[in-house]
């Protein structure tokens, strides 16, 4: 832990990420400037906290000479692009750049589960986590969710942490990997998204890939047998794989066989659950299902264990949380489905078309992929946001005659429950990022709950 000692160390970002890394750094005893482009006033209480431990802040700005070669690492926010002019700058003075997970990671020991993907990360890094701790083996879950790896090193008793530490990980933050080890990693899927980040396929397969980068031959990658693009990543991997498939079922691995959840190996096919018993709805679901029940059987959990997990597990907030029966209407509150994909696994979860709540930033895409799903799943389209003229164009070619463009998401609701009738399901299911409208996904899910209370 005494790398760090001494050393000029800009962290980049003012998130939960950056705060958990500052002050670890702070702690180890480097020397430490946080920089944000923030002005003051929406990041007043970050800076005053930062200040009362002694850390230098700067905010508002990006200062040239902050990016100097006279720095010794850069600890960047996972969100900010690497193309931004200050990152740049920093690489042509051959500063390292790295993310707040590859400085936690060189600073404790332990057994790490990595878990990313496209769609599907948190209920399948939640649901894992749920199953570890009722196998009574007390995981540690964060990392792009909950709790930043960096608070979990600053509140451990040692260098060393002995409970399984489970992390969803994104591809920004694997991006900025070096030397990050999962014993066990599982990617789940990987679908074309977050091109205004990557700028290209190629570059966000290589950093969802990266999870795999230092495994060795005693680790495991759990990887998805039902997408082409894994037979080529397989054959860079040093670890054992394990695959998981919802349409081979004679797959090695974890494999659906007559609806039933099975693990199947050389010697033996073990049942797990009948489908239908997996608690969250959803296909999308049933294959978050499969990869935790491929870490916790990698862990040694009982089948048993697994089964009743998935029996109870109730899912995670804004990922087809049901939010109530409102006058024998249902509302669903989906809004971390940010691209085509996660919006099309969300429909095809119900056994009836549902009124259909979507729109947000446009990153230049079109919604062609789409379309057949509309077409066999959606009655009526309310649409918001950059997105609005190319979802009902979507929308028109698939021949949904009701399609309603409103100003705002309280508006939407307001839509929504105008139409509605009796036994409808409303779905707020964007297809789209929040930022054009909403900071997060997060807040988009809780402004709509908000609206289908006010009235």
């Amino acid at each position: 832990m005494n790398t760090y000692k001494g050393k000029q160390v800009v962290v980049l970002g003012l998130g939960k990420s950056g705060m958990a890394a500052a002050k670890l750094l702070h702690r180890v005893g480097a020397k430490v400037v946080v920089n944000d482009s923030k002005p003051f006033e929406q990041v007043e209480k970050e800076v005053q906290e930062l200040k009362d431990l002694g850390i230098e802040i700067i905010v508002g700005h990006h200062p040239d000479a902050l990016f100097q070669s006279n720095i010794d690492m850069i600890v960047k926010n996972p969100g900010i692009p690497y193309h931004i002019e200050p990152i740049q700058k920093a690489i042509r003075h051959h500063v390292p750049i790295i993310t707040e997970i590859e400085l936690a990671y060189q600073m404790v020991s332990g057994e790490f589960i990595g878990i990313t993907g496209s769609n599907g990360k948190t209920t399948t890094t939640s649901l894992t986590g749920e199953i570890l701790k009722n196998a009574e083996l007390h995981p540690l879950v964060g990392g792009n969710i909950g709790i930043p790896l960096s608070d979990m090193v600053l509140k451990a008793e040692s260098p060393v942490i002995t409970a399984p530490i489970v992390l969803e990980l994104s591809s920004f933050q694997l991006q900025g990997i070096e030397h990050f080890h999962p014993q066990i990693a599982a990617i789940i899927n990987i679908y074309e998204t977050h091109l205004d980040y990557h700028k290209t396929m190629e570059e966000y397969i290589k950093a969802k890939s990266n999870i795999l980068r230092n495994q060795t031959k005693n680790d495991f990658a759990i990887l998805n047998a039902d997408q082409a693009i894994f037979t080529e990543i397989a054959k860079h991997t040093k670890a054992e794989v394990l695959w998981c498939s919802r349409k081979q079922s004679k797959q090695y691995g974890i494999t659906i066989d007559n609806h039933e959840l099975v693990y199947r190996s050389d010697e033996r096919k073990v049942p797990i659950c009948d489908i239908q018993e997996i608690n969250i709805p959803g296909q999308h679901n049933v294959e978050n299902a499969l990869f935790a029940s491929a870490i916790a059987i990698v862990k040694g959990v009982s089948p048993a264990i697994i089964r009743n997990t998935l029996m109870t597990f109730r899912g995670v907030e804004h990922r087809l949380e049901f939010v109530g029966n409102f006058e024998g209407v249902k509302f669903y509150n989906d809004s971390k489905a940010t691209n085509q994909q996660a919006t099309t696994r969300a429909l095809e979860a119900f056994e009836q078309k549902v009124i259909l709540i979507a729109g947000g930033l446009d990153r230049g895409n079109d919604f062609d992929e789409i379309e057949s799903t509309f077409r066999n799943c959606v009655q009526s389209l309310i649409v918001f946001g950059q997105t609005a003229q190319k979802l009902s164009k979507t929308a028109t070619q698939a021949g949904i005659n009701h399609v309603f463009h409103v100003n705002d998401l309280k508006e939407a609701v307001e839509q929504a429950k105008a139409i509605a009738n009796p036994n409808d399901i409303v779905l707020l299911s964007p297809a789209c990022a929040s930022w054009d409208m909403f900071t997060s996904f997060e807040v988009r899910g809780a402004m709509f709950k908000k609206y289908i209370y006010e009235n």
